[in-house]
């Protein structure tokens, strides 16, 4: 029997940036209110050995103080404004930064594939006692060293700060000035207020992202009534071809992309799986990436939130009776309505009514398939495992790349056990 995985926290500090930046209040946007979720990500790398003075510890200290300068905002603390609206006092203050010695290798962390959240959720720090969000820090780090000599950087941060291009940005920014990369290759572009909501707000669509969806399935007793388990689902070039050409098949669609036909195929077996009532309304939702899709294009290396929600709507019965192009043509509507005017359609929709998407009867597809976890350097090399630490919501899947030329996408979802049989059991047909 192996030992029990232990991880030593000493008491966390507070590393300020390494010098004065601005003070004041920073504006959010409304695409940054909409996300005020905690996030938690894990970069695990082999090696920790002392290639530089100070040692593992001493480096991501350094470094974190020095790219704080540029990320001046994450120094500060979440407050609300005097419109209701979340904001950041630029208080200088630091991000709350934890040592900490795990008693293991970090080869016991078990299957990269199927990422356990407790023991991954060790090696990030959690604020004690915390009863909201204001209560956090933007930014919490917790770097653990492993007893074979690698060490895991674990992140805790508020998605009103930044969507996952953006945060994968300051990563690797900051590994940048970790391996003694000065100046920074990309300096983040700090003004929010280009997203600013119109003036009066002018919403042009219907925005049923927010949509409250009427429960005729008890989803409550549906996933209280089993064990909730977690899986990780494989779908490889060969299966993710199989699955666009089963979208076409039937010729309705000429065409479709990989992210379309895994989304409608993920929404309708789990759908399928749940045992929904016919009459039950469903919605899909994802974030589609604004930044090319504004007019002009926001800047490059946007520090903010540039994604927007969107949405299709229908009844349980027609995504289960009908073949797998008719939700892939849904995700396709869902992707092609967001352009500019309906990007700041939804900026103005939150400024007016100030509403929160509602997830009841709701699946939320997070695609993190393209994001570069894998390229995180902070002078010793990629990292061996990278990626998040669990789901923060039982609607919520990822999409996250896999595989050293990142052509599998790995499914993460969780449900309640005997729908779970029966989601794998519709993978399995993918032949």
């Amino acid at each position: 029997m192996e030992p029990e995985l232990i991880v030593i926290r000493r008491e966390p500090i507070l590393i300020s940036p390494a010098e004065e930046t601005q003070r004041g209040l920073y504006f959010l946007s409304n695409l940054d209110q909409n996300i005020a979720v905690v996030v938690k990500t894990v970069y695990c790398f082999e090696s920790g050995e002392e290639k530089v003075d100070g040692g593992v510890f001493e480096v991501m200290k350094s470094s974190l103080a020095k790219i704080l300068v540029h990320y001046y905002p994450l120094a500060g603390r979440l407050r609300i404004s005097d419109e209701m609206k979340l904001i950041v006092d630029c208080t200088g203050e630091g991000a709350v930064f934890v040592e900490a010695d795990a008693t293991f290798r970090f080869d016991r962390l078990g299957d990269v594939d199927r990422p356990d959240p407790i023991a991954l959720g060790m090696l990030v720090h959690e604020i004690p006692g915390a009863r909201n969000m204001l209560e956090i820090p933007p930014l919490v780090v917790q770097v653990t060293k492993f007893e074979c000599g690698g060490f895991a950087v674990g992140l805790c941060m508020n998605h009103c700060m930044f969507d996952g291009v953006g945060a994968m940005e300051f990563v690797n920014s900051w590994g940048e000035i970790a391996r003694g990369m000065i100046p920074l290759k990309s300096p983040p572009f700090m003004d929010r207020s280009i997203l600013k909501a119109r003036n009066p707000p002018r919403p042009e669509f219907p925005h049923r992202e927010f949509a409250e969806i009427e429960d005729v399935s008890d989803f409550a007793g549906v996933y209280h009534s089993s064990e909730m388990v977690y899986r990780s689902f494989c779908f490889g070039p060969e299966k993710l071809d199989l699955l666009k050409n089963r979208a076409m098949e039937d010729g309705i669609l000429e065409k479709c992309t990989t992210f379309e036909a895994l989304s409608g195929f993920v929404w309708k077996a789990r759908t399928h799986a749940l045992d929904l009532k016919p009459d039950q309304e469903v919605k899909l939702l994802f974030a589609v990436d604004g930044r090319r899709r504004f007019t002009p294009q926001i800047p490059e290396n946007y520090f903010g939130n540039a994604i927007v929600l969107t949405n299709s709507l229908c009844k349980a019965g027609e995504i289960r009776r009908n073949p797998l192009s008719f939700a892939v043509r849904l995700v396709q509507q869902a992707v092609r309505m967001v352009d500019d005017r309906y990007m700041r359609s939804a900026i103005d929709y939150f400024e007016a009514t100030r509403a929160r998407p509602s997830l009841v009867g709701t699946l939320l597809i997070t695609a993190w398939s393209r994001l570069p976890f894998h390229a995180a350097d902070f002078g010793w090399g990629s990292p061996a495992i990278s990626g998040p630490v669990g789901l923060p919501e039982k609607e919520v899947i990822l999409f996250l790349s896999h595989g050293k030329q990142r052509r599998n996408i790995n499914v993460l979802l969780g449900l309640p056990k005997s729908a779970m049989a029966e989601f794998e059991n519709l993978f399995s047909q993918i032949s």
